[in-house]
């Protein structure tokens, strides 16, 4: 059995997270460049992520998250926000580190841009949105699998109020919209939900071979 599938076997959505045991330096930032490497649509990452460590910040974000107790005990809360009407700008910005990063000269790559700005910017804004909300998942599946790696836990979120959440951070200010949350730690020992068989369908019902 590779290493990938016993770390997917070991990891689950913590429960309850030891509060008195944090996340190395080091380990944090393995975790912020495996979110950074994360694969996106035409590689645009059209999201922000808050790290936050600050407790005070965690507790008036905690009744906005169904008063999960995992927001103010694991080591960090981490918040998944996409970028609101994401556009022509975010594309320019987009190719003008594409070029930077690989020494292209500008004009090779016009073509390229005025291609994604057809296919983006010409949908309607709630349809932009909820493209980009879609693109933060695939962040957090990079965290989960560096995160087990690691043996370090993550409950992703989905149970929370995203106005709240975005009113408490002033996100809409920004221009983001808060799309998931992932409280990263360890486990308590306590948490009797890490030793309960994991669940899932069988290959025959998940897997369609045509």
């Amino acid at each position: 059995m590779s290493n990938f599938i016993k770390n997917a076997n070991w990891r689950y959505a913590t429960k309850k997270f030891d509060a008195t045991k944090k996340i190395s330096k080091q380990d944090l930032e393995t975790l912020k460049e495996a979110i950074r490497l994360s694969a996106s649509s035409f590689g645009l990452q059209p999201y922000k992520v808050l790290i936050i460590e600050n407790p005070e910040l965690r507790a008036k974000l905690q009744p906005a998250a169904w008063g999960q107790s995992q927001i103010v005990d694991a080591s960090h809360l981490i918040v998944f926000a996409n970028i609101t009407n994401f556009g022509e700008t975010e594309i320019d910005l987009s190719i003008a580190n594409l070029i930077e990063t690989r020494g292209l000269p500008a004009d090779s790559l016009k073509g390229y841009g005025d291609f994604m700005k057809s296919k983006i910017v010409t949908l309607p804004e709630d349809v932009r949105n909820t493209w980009a909300s879609k693109q933060t998942y695939l962040a957090l599946g990079n965290l989960l699998n560096a995160a087990s790696e690691l043996k370090i836990d993550v409950t992703p979120m989905e149970g929370f109020e995203p106005a709240q959440v975005n009113e408490i951070l002033g996100l809409g200010k920004l221009g983001l919209n808060a799309t998931l949350l992932a409280t990263i730690g360890y486990r308590h020992e306590e948490d009797a939900t890490q030793h309960y068989a994991k669940v899932r369908k069988s290959n025959e019902e998940l897997f369609i071979n045509l």
